[in-house]
């Protein structure tokens, strides 16, 4: 019997793709900062971003469908802080390009849309077991 699920590697999974791209994109910014930027703003701002894919990675990994989605939630709420909040006041300030900041908000609206999509799927995906 062949099963309707194909298991993805975690580096081919999109959410996490884009979770890695959205880091690069944070690291070339958080590069070229100086001590005092690094320190007061850069830290959070890189630590924030790098713990979207960091907690994808952990939720995916879970075996319970419960455990995951908490993960995600999580991933998304990091989502949200760093771009919404860092990525943000780093624009205000000059820290970061109009380009970068495009690029970055075009990244996140699209794994935000794919991780509300995970969310969604790993919820029916309980549901689906839990009904047999």
């Amino acid at each position: 019997m062949e099963s309707s699920s194909k298991y993805i590697p975690l580096k081919e999974l999109d959410i996490y793709i884009l979770s890695r791209q959205l880091s690069a994109k944070a690291w070339t910014i958080y590069q070229r900062l100086d001590y005092h930027l690094r320190k007061n703003w850069g830290d959070q701002m890189i630590s924030s971003i790098d713990s979207v894919g960091a907690n994808i990675a952990e939720g995916y990994a879970r075996f319970h469908f419960l455990d995951r989605i908490r993960f995600y939630y999580i991933a998304r709420a990091s989502l949200s802080e760093s771009v919404e909040h860092w990525i943000s006041v780093g624009q205000e300030r000059k820290i970061v390009l109009e380009e970068e900041y495009q690029e970055i908000n075009c990244i996140a609206k699209n794994l935000q849309i794919k991780l509300n999509r995970q969310i969604k799927t790993t919820y029916d995906a309980k549901d689906k077991v839990s009904s047999k």
